[in-house]
């Protein structure tokens, strides 16, 4: 049985993440995804002789942002190379690629694992064009291919092999995906190919500092098959090294439903790619100016908005995190608190910060996923949502009343203000004593038992009391008037 304590798993990350662009990142061809097999393609695409390629700037910019993000070095002098390898799907026969020179250098992606922050180095970041797509399944005896992705501006994003395990593996993932979206780079959707892994998984005796011989799995399309096919190798290499067989460098693929890897082909070195600068396209300096106005526009990622919304609005850190886990559902909870700023003038308004996200994370949320759209599908202005805060901030609403009852009629309502809605429909708060205090006369009168349960020293059902008020009241009563109102009558007498 192999002793899995002895060995040390190594592993680096290159991930593809296909650029937001609406063009290729040599031609105008539509990088829409979904559209008919080979019709976003055109001369350049499919490599006629005499068609020339032209630089998408777009994608130089993103790749920028996302160095910087990164906190990655900007190359100033940029070019192209060609990369020769068999792609059966790039009808050049050639990837153009900037592996060898990479726009951008260093830079670290943190995460977060037990006991705090780890920063996993990044090698580089570069662009290049990806390849098209081979359809083997379609045919019976032919394999089909689909151009239209050939030629889609992708980064590639190279780690150093800091990664010791799935788990880590799927943080440095999970961060990466949050990142482009929050940069608006790109979608990040890997069921559509948006982003995509290939793991370099090597094993080592523990404190050895030397690297073993590493193998190569490609193209892993899904954050659980990036864990799967990390621990699947590591077991199989160590297996392979207590043997005392020896481990081939190789590329391999995953297989989902036995949960393993298999060998494709023995792993070429890099010279085997035969790089040479791409003749078709000039090379390109980057000016400071320009570089800096990409810093300057780079948007708050989630572990600063955490740090604001904890110090800032006192929020717990748990719904903080949940909160900024998607850009847009942080923006629109930034302008509800806007609106609620905007509306408080001298008040105090710190718990209407609390109350915001608990309107965010509850009837917002539910929403939300009961209707499977996202949150710039919600038809609620933030300032409606702000105006319902103020409304049970201020105690002429109940939360309840206002979270089940009063949000539907917004929502189908969005013109009118809550407040107005809950005029309408009778649903503000009673909290006249003189109105409450005849439900609780009655009810006292007939629970006569009850009664001479809470005089002897059954305190707990004060809450019965309070709920079945609440109850009789359709919610309208002012909780704390009722509460007020029982503790004085329950002690008569």
């Amino acid at each position: 049985m192999t002793d899995q304590q002895a060995y040390e798993v190594v592993v680096g990350l290159e991930v593809h993440v296909q650029l937001l662009t609406k063009s290729k990142l040599f031609c105008g061809d539509s990088t829409a995804f979904g559209a008919e097999p080979n019709t976003s393609i055109s001369p350049i695409t499919l490599a006629h002789p005499g068609t020339l390629p032209k630089m998408n700037k777009e994608a130089i910019g993103f790749a920028i942002k996302m160095g910087l993000a990164c906190n990655a070095t900007i190359a100033k002098e940029n070019y192209f190379a060609r990369k020769h390898y068999f792609y059966p799907d790039l009808p050049k026969g050639f990837q153009v690629s900037q592996h060898t020179t990479p726009i951008c250098s260093g830079g670290y992606i943190p995460i977060q694992i037990m006991g705090g922050e780890k920063k996993i180095r990044l090698n580089r970041i570069h662009l290049e064009e990806d390849a098209g797509k081979s359809l083997h399944d379609a045919d019976d005896n032919y394999t089909n291919i689909d151009l239209n992705r050939a030629g889609t501006p992708l980064i590639e994003i190279v780690s150093e092999p800091d990664i010791r395990n799935g788990e880590e593996a799927v943080a440095f993932l999970n961060v990466i995906r949050k990142w482009v979206r929050y940069l608006d780079i790109s979608d990040g959707n890997m069921e559509e190919g948006s982003l995509r892994c290939d793991a370099n998984i090597s094993i080592r005796k523990r404190g050895e500092s030397r690297l073993g011989t590493k193998v190569e799995v490609k193209n892993l399309n899904s954050i659980r098959f990036v864990k799967k096919a990390i621990e699947s190798e590591a077991s199989r290499l160590m297996a392979l090294e207590s043997k005392g067989e020896k481990i081939i460098q190789q590329t391999r693929s995953f297989d989902a439903g036995s949960g393993t890897t298999f060998a494709i082909r023995d792993k070429e070195d890099a010279d085997d790619y035969r790089y040479f600068p791409e003749p078709d396209l000039t090379p390109f300096r980057l000016e400071e100016a320009y570089i800096d106005s990409f810093r300057q526009t780079l948007p708050r990622l989630q572990e600063e908005r955490i740090s604001q919304y904890i110090s800032a609005l006192q929020l717990p850190e748990y719904d903080a995190r949940v909160i900024t886990e998607e850009k847009k559902f942080s923006d629109y909870f930034d302008t509800v608190i806007a609106s609620i700023q905007s509306k408080a003038g001298d008040r105090n308004i710190s718990t209407a910060y609390k109350a915001a996200a608990n309107w965010m994370l509850g009837p917002i949320r539910s929403w939300l996923n009961e209707q499977d759209k996202t949150v710039d599908e919600l038809p609620l202005l933030p300032v409606r949502v702000a105006d319902m805060v103020e409304l049970v901030e201020s105690g002429k609403l109940s939360f309840s009343i206002a979270s089940t009852r009063l949000f539907d009629l917004v929502l189908e309502n969005g013109s009118s203000s809550p407040e107005s809605l809950a005029i309408k429909h009778n649903l503000l708060q009673q909290s006249d004593a003189f109105k409450i205090e005849p439900v609780v006369d009655e009810l006292i009168s007939q629970w006569p038992d009850k009664l001479a349960e809470y005089r002897k020293g059954k305190k707990g059902l004060l809450s019965l009391f309070v709920g079945e008020v609440m109850k009789r009241t359709r919610g309208k009563a002012d909780p704390k008037v009722v509460n007020d109102i029982l503790l004085r009558k329950l002690k008569e007498g």
